[in-house]
């Protein structure tokens, strides 16, 4: 019997590793300072919770990098993906789940293995874990204070941060559905899994002058400088780069029909589902740094969600991360301090699903080292491989910010491929074909 692995942090890169750890039979102590310790962003003190959205984006493997990131991680046998599919709500192309239900299974499944034990207590200084052997930190993204404080001292390099945006959420019976539809952007999935409400040009221009002209939370002094994760900026940031940026994001009008209206629509909101019941919808891509009493009189402004009722109001907290390609080797270790990893949000990549997937790979990697038994990277050509690569030592220390997976961190092609559909694809198929024998080696 081995000592136990402890594993700091109970969020997806946490309970992923300890998963796939406790698989092959190695004891393992999770450390979780909820609900003693909370969060800005959190609700519950159960493991595995998802905060600023219940997607996990598409899942598309032959077209998405992030779709076979996931066809990767249930290659592997991964608790997350497992019960993600077990869990999952109508969302069209996209695998969403239903939140509560999704990170109580999680919490149940670890709770009731026998080689796990789950502490709850805050850790705040690592250098009192060097009794432990093996120490994973996946404190995630709002790592505490004081943890921070401690990686900072024992890294040697300050901490980064950015700030990350929560959309709303609405209660559906408060959605006039003599005004909104129900229609997938180009009919995907089910063609009907989300939510959509029309602008015309007027009530934009009036919904973008109200957005920039609202009440914003307002930063501590040391926090103004710190900039936002471009894949989830506030909403109001993003109109603030111009009238129409939000047209051609989370608000473009095309693939979608409004049956109310002949004319075409200039804007279009979606909501998606947000618990199994379908009693919950979320506004994609309104993620939002507006105080509450603004939200609510902005937000209504919206053609079908005048008299909406908000289950949540949107928010934003700090995303806590390390300089990985500076500080990391290729299997997740410290470099200063081999025996402790780091995965997830903390380490600097972008995503739940990104998470997952390198919390899964530092399981793998504590399990081999503890059983002595070899165990390759996964191949660079892989979803797996190409963003632990881009993590560990691709991405430039200077300028490194947390990355989402994605086929620009793939590896180029001996020949050349022309269009962009047809580089996709032939990521996917060299990827899904190279995965197999790594996974076959697997301990």
């Amino acid at each position: 019997m081995n000592d136990p692995v402890h594993v700091i942090g109970g969020g997806l890169a946490g309970v992923e590793a300890a998963w796939q750890i406790v698989r092959r039979e190695i004891p393992v102590v999770i450390h979780e300072m909820r609900p003693l310790t909370q969060t800005p962003a959190h609700q519950s003190d159960l493991l595995g919770e998802l905060v600023c959205s219940n997607s996990l984006r598409s899942d598309d493997s032959e077209t998405s990098a992030v779709g076979l990131l996931h066809d990767e991680m249930r290659l592997c046998e991964s608790l997350v993906m497992k019960v993600a599919d077990a869990t999952k709500v109508p969302a069209g192309g996209a695998l969403a789940v239903d939140r509560e239900v999704f990170a109580r299974e999680i919490t149940d499944t670890l709770r009731n293995h026998p080689f796990i034990t789950i502490v709850n207590e805050e850790i705040t200084d690592i250098s009192s874990c060097a009794q432990w052997e093996q120490v994973l930190i996946a404190s995630g993204p709002l790592t505490s204070d004081a943890l921070a404080e401690s990686i900072k001292l024992i890294t040697g390099s300050e901490t980064l941060h950015f700030f990350d945006a929560i959309a709303p959420i609405i209660e559906h019976d408060s959605i006039d559905m003599s005004k909104a539809w129900m229609q997938s952007r180009y009919d995907k999935g089910d063609g009907t899994d989300y939510i959509n409400c029309a602008m015309d040009k007027s009530e934009y221009e009036a919904f973008i002058a109200a957005l920039l002209d609202s009440e914003k939370t307002e930063f501590k002094e040391w926090e103004k400088n710190t900039p936002y994760f471009e894949g989830c900026l506030p909403i109001e940031v993003m109109a603030a780069r111009g009238v129409e940026t939000l047209r051609y994001g989370p608000m473009k009008p095309v693939g979608l029909t409004n049956p109310h209206k002949e004319e075409k629509s200039y804007a279009i909101v979606q909501l998606r589902q947000d618990n199994a019941s379908a009693t919950l919808w979320n506004i994609v891509g309104f993620q939002t740094k507006m105080k509450y009493a603004a939200q609510e009189r902005v937000f209504r402004m919206i053609s079908g969600l005048e008299n909406s009722v908000f289950a949540r109001l949107g928010g934003i907290h700090r995303n806590t991360f390390i300089n990985s390609p500076l500080l990391l080797d290729e299997r997740l270790r410290l470099k200063s301090c081999p025996s402790l990893r780091f995965a997830g949000q903390v380490m600097g990549v972008e995503g739940y699903v990104e998470s997952a997937s390198m919390g899964l790979l530092a399981g793998l990697f504590i399990a081999a080292d503890l059983m002595k038994r070899e165990m390759p990277s996964p191949p660079r050509t892989t979803a797996l491989g190409a963003l632990l690569a881009h993590v560990t030592g691709e991405a430039v220390a200077d300028s490194f910010q947390p990355m989402n997976v994605n086929f620009g961190l793939f590896p180029p092609f001996e020949h050349k491929v022309k269009g962009k559909s047809e580089r996709k694809r032939a990521h996917t198929i060299r990827a899904k074909q190279d995965i197999i024998p790594w996974v076959e080696s697997l301990i």
